[in-house]
C-alpha cells in the first residue's frame, strides 16, 4: 500500500493528465483557399474558439480541401466524425435537401445584403436540415455575386455554345446547359487541373473566389453576371459539441456569431478589394447584360422546379425574403 507521501506526490502527475484529458482539438475544413471567405472565415473560428475557451478547446483550420474532402461530402464528414467541423458551399449540398440550393438559385440575390435577408428567413430551416443528419449549423460565410470566368471574352449567348464551363450545382448546371454551353458539375478544388491541363474553358465562380486560387493565371476574362450571391454553411459534429462542458459549447457559439458577424463585415469591402486584385493582375473585367437576359430566361423552369420540390417550406422562406 502506498504511503501517504507517495500518494501526495501522485497528486500533481494525476491533475496535469485530467487537464490533459479536458483539452479537446478539432479541426475545420474547407475545400477553398486560405484568402478566400470561407477560408478566412474558418481560420477566424478556430482563433476565435481557441481564445475564448482558453485552450479548453484547440481548433486547427484546414483549407484546399485536405483528405480530399470537397462541399458535398462534408456533411457526411463531419456527422461521421472524420473531421469535427467543415465549411462547405450550399449549391454543393443540393442533394441532401432542397433548401441547401436556395442560397445558389439564380437572380434571387444580388448583393451582400439580399444574402443576409434570405439567411434570416432559411437559418431555421437550415438549421433543422443540418441537425437530422448529425450537425450542428455554427456560422454562414457570404461570397460575392458569381459570375464567369473564361479563357477568351463571352461577349453575349452566342459565344456560350460549346462553351466547356465548370459550374457548382445542379441549378447552374442546368441554366448553363439550357443556354446552350457544355456545363461540368465540379468542385472548385477538382476545376484547377482540368484547366490547367486545357480540358475546360470557364468556371463559374465569384471574383473572391477566383482571385484566391488565381484563376486569372489561366482564365484572363471575367464577365460580370450577378448570378448569385450565395452562402457557405459551416457546421460541427453534434456529438463532439455536446461532449464538451457547457462553457466550452458556449464558446463555440460566441466564436460561431462573432465569425458569421465578421464575415459579413468582410464582404462590404471585398467586392471592390477582388476588383482591384483582378486587374492588378491583367483579368478584363466586362459586363454582360444580354448574357445575363439569356441567363435568366434559361433559369425560369430552374427556379420553378426548385419551388416545386421544396414545397410549402420553401414558398413560405421565399415570401419572406421577398417581402423584405
Amino acid at each position: 500500500m502506498p504511503t501517504r507521501r507517495a500518494f501526495l506526490a501522485l497528486l500533481p502527475a494525476a491533475g496535469l493528465a485530467g487537464a490533459a484529458r479536458a483539452a479537446e482539438a478539432w479541426r475545420i475544413v474547407t475545400e477553398y483557399p486560405a484568402n478566400a471567405m470561407p477560408g478566412e472565415g474558418i481560420a477566424h473560428f478556430a482563433q476565435a474558439a481557441t481564445r475564448l475557451s482558453n485552450g479548453a478547446l484547440s481548433v486547427t483550420p484546414g483549407f484546399d480541401a485536405p483528405d480530399g474532402l470537397r462541399s458535398a461530402a462534408m456533411i457526411r464528414a463531419a456527422a461521421e466524425g472524420r473531421v469535427q467541423a467543415a465549411d462547405a458551399f450550399t449549391g454543393a449540398l443540393a442533394a441532401e435537401a432542397p433548401i441547401f440550393q436556395l442560397s445558389a438559385l439564380p437572380f434571387l440575390t444580388a448583393s451582400a445584403e439580399d444574402t443576409a435577408r434570405l439567411l434570416r428567413a432559411a437559418r431555421p430551416a437550415y438549421a433543422a436540415a443540418l441537425g437530422a443528419r448529425g450537425v450542428t449549423l455554427l456560422y454562414a460565410t457570404p461570397w460575392p455575386a458569381t459570375g464567369l470566368w473564361s479563357r477568351n471574352p463571352v461577349s453575349g449567348p452566342e459565344t456560350l455554345r460549346g462553351l466547356k464551363v465548370r459550374t457548382y450545382d445542379a441549378a447552374s448546371t442546368a441554366v448553363m446547359r439550357n443556354a446552350g454551353a457544355e456545363p461540368a458539375q465540379i468542385s472548385f478544388a477538382d476545376a484547377l487541373p482540368r484547366l490547367r491541363a486545357g480540358e475546360m474553358d470557364a468556371v463559374m465562380s465569384s471574383g473572391d473566389g477566383g482571385a484566391g486560387a488565381r484563376l486569372w493565371e489561366i482564365l484572363p476574362h471575367f464577365t460580370v453576371l450577378d448570378y448569385a450571391s450565395p452562402l457557405s454553411l459551416a457546421f460541427c459534429n453534434t456529438a463532439a459539441l455536446r461532449a464538451l462542458p457547457k462553457p466550452v459549447q458556449d464558446h463555440v457559439e460566441q466564436a460561431a456569431r462573432e465569425t458569421e458577424a465578421r464575415q459579413f463585415q468582410a464582404i462590404a469591402t471585398r467586392l471592390a478589394e477582388n476588383e482591384a486584385r483582378m486587374r492588378a493582375n491583367g483579368v478584363t473585367l466586362a459586363g454582360g447584360a444580354s448574357l445575363r437576359a439569356a441567363l435568366a430566361a434559361a433559369a425560369a423552369p430552374v427556379v420553378a422546379d426548385w419551388t416545386s420540390r421544396a414545397g410549402a417550406e420553401g414558398a413560405a422562406i421565399l415570401n419572406t425574403y421577398r417581402a423584405g
